[in-house]
């Protein structure tokens, strides 16, 4: 325990490389260092958070249901890390909050919970497929991205929706994910 609390203070140092070496000695899979990390996540500084995500994401037992509340931060670098780490540890709970993270302030945050949903796989694509039309432009682009990423057929009539779009990173994302379900073909009216 002596060493998870020297550990836990080292994190908390200000001092980058000493935080990433005590997280790196931190054991992975001990509870006291789990909920030590836990603890940090409701710290008054940003910087505490940030470190504290960044261990959860690293950690084997950290669930989903750890981060999804840190997607709310008033801090878009602690919320970027908790998308980050939802990409490690993807669970079908956290796909409303990604969702809602698309439209984040932050393009990196948003970015991210994109690609969180994409590595949710395929239980990302109902809600993505919900979203889709009330999306921003911003978060309509990740959304696309997402479902060529997945690669569902589900999204195949989406897809072909956006890549007649204006948008020339819509209609990217479109055919990327036509192209990955083998539909890259040219469709002409007689």
């Amino acid at each position: 325990m002596h060493d998870i609390l020297a550990a836990i203070r080292e994190v908390k140092s200000g001092d980058d490389a000493r935080a990433e070496a005590a997280l790196v000695d931190l054991p992975p899979d001990n509870p006291a260092a789990h909920n030590a990390l836990i603890a940090l996540t409701k710290s008054g500084q940003a910087d505490h958070r940030w470190w504290a995500v960044r261990g959860l994401a690293a950690s084997r037992v950290t669930r989903a249901e750890e981060l999804i509340p840190l997607l709310e931060d008033a801090e878009p670098e602690v919320r970027a890390a908790a998308a980050l780490g939802l990409c490690t540890h993807p669970a079908e709970s956290a796909a409303p909050a990604l969702i809602r993270a698309l439209e984040d302030d932050d393009a990196l945050t948003a970015d991210l919970a994109g690609k969180a949903l994409a590595a949710l796989g395929t239980a990302a694509v109902a809600p993505l497929l919900d979203f889709l039309p009330h999306a921003s432009p911003r978060a309509r682009v990740s959304s696309l991205r997402a479902l060529a990423d997945i690669g569902d057929h589900r999204a195949i009539p989406a897809l072909l929706a956006a890549a007649g779009e204006d948008s020339a990173l819509a209609q990217y994302w479109a055919r990327a994910g036509l192209e990955r379900l083998r539909l890259d073909m040219v469709f002409m009216k007689p």
